[in-house]
């Protein structure tokens, strides 16, 4: 009696192990991500403006992120008389929220096999990974009109009338460009997607078995809609409209400081690496590492070695690939200017959307001749 309750008992066991160990992987990407960014835009901007950058708080500056989020933590919080207190507090928690929970449905490698149980690596499996993406990002908008409004300031409601309109114009854009690759694939779930994309590239009989198979050779124009939408959906330059220092100061956020900015910030890094990982998986295969398996078996590890080791490779391959994307808007940054905000409007609506519904239609109109 005893041996089968500990049988009926270990897979249970197993998924709350794994579900744990995924849930801390997850937190910490997302809660590093805003101070380890903040350290390479510092060093990354000072090497494009021949300049030193951090160079004094620990070796190569690395702990001047530390010391600012010690100065977040213990700098006075005040709040303004003249705002609207309880819209206020709450809408840097409203902001934050939604950037955290888009990336549970990432997947950052591929369904492994621990003793009979299948466990996908990521914190969230979901057949409609595609849809809970676009809804909960989209709430994002709430925390940041709330935040505009809250704060009583012309400023604050010009930043974020202006991120509104430039949030909802740019999610029709990327959720009409990602309505291709979920056309290709198929499936609207993500591991699904990112598993499609092994192997040598191919179109029909035709294999380039020097490419790899990923979304990006089959849709180009939807990867440079989505890119383009995902800088906009950040707010990041050349789309930091809601935050323009040269006409309204500091936008929606001009009345926060202390923990309540840091906040913002981690926001905006939080949904910068949410839209890296889903670029990694939509266009760049996602967790696929292309020769890896090969590589592993010259080196003759043992049977219970290799499959843990390729798992690992996996795993590193896409955070390099959305390190690479992450490192692209940092760059992007410090090469081009702002757009002004007629340019903004007519770039999402004038081109970008009509791109994107052409190139639905023409995808479904090939798949549909080479299904029928």
């Amino acid at each position: 009696m005893a041996r089968e309750r500990l049988v009926n008992v270990e897979p249970t066991q197993i998924l709350l192990i794994a579900m744990l160990a995924k849930f801390i992987f997850v937190l910490m990407l997302l809660l590093n991500a805003a101070p380890l960014m903040a350290w390479a835009e510092r060093r990354i901007c000072s090497w494009m403006q021949n300049r030193t950058g951090p160079n004094r708080v620990g070796p190569f500056g690395l702990l001047q992120s530390v010391a600012d989020a010690v100065k977040f933590i213990f700098k006075e919080d005040l709040i303004p008389a003249h705002v609207r207190k309880w819209y206020y507090l709450v809408a840097p928690g409203i902001c934050v929220v939604p950037a955290f929970l888009t990336f549970a449905v990432v997947p950052f490698g591929p369904v492994i096999d621990v003793n009979g149980q299948h466990i996908s690596l990521q914190l969230t499996e979901m057949n409609v990974g595609f849809v809970y993406i676009l809804s909960i990002s989209s709430l994002a908008v709430y925390g940041i009109i709330i935040a505009s409004w809250a704060s009583n300031n012309k400023y604050s409601m010009l930043g974020g009338l202006r991120s509104t309109a430039q949030m909802i114009s740019y999610e029709l854009a990327m959720g009409m460009s990602l309505i291709a690759i979920i056309l290709l694939y198929n499936t609207v779930n993500l591991q699904e997607i990112a598993t499609s994309q092994g192997g040598p590239l191919h179109f029909g009989n035709f294999v380039i078995p020097f490419l790899p198979n990923w979304g990006i050779f089959y849709q180009p124009l939807a990867c440079v809609i989505f890119t383009v939408a995902a800088f906009a959906e950040t707010n990041r330059l050349p789309f930091d409209l809601p935050e323009g220092e040269a006409e309204i100061v500091a936008g929606y956020h001009l009345e926060y400081g202390g923990m309540k900015w840091s906040l913002f910030f981690m926001a905006e890094y939080a949904h910068m690496l949410t839209a890296s990982g889903l670029f990694a998986t939509f266009f760049l295969g996602g967790w696929h590492a292309p020769g890896a398996g090969a590589l592993l078996q010259h080196l003759h590890l043992a049977e219970n070695i290799f499959p843990w080791a390729l798992v690992a490779i996996q795993v590193l391959t896409f955070t390099l690939k959305v390190i690479l994307f992450m490192l692209f808007f940092i760059v992007i940054r410090f090469t081009l200017p702002r757009f002004r905000y007629d340019q903004l409007m007519k770039l999402g609506w004038k081109i970008l959307v009509p791109l994107a519904l052409a190139n639905v239609i023409i995808t479904a109109a090939v798949i549909a001749a080479k299904t029928y």
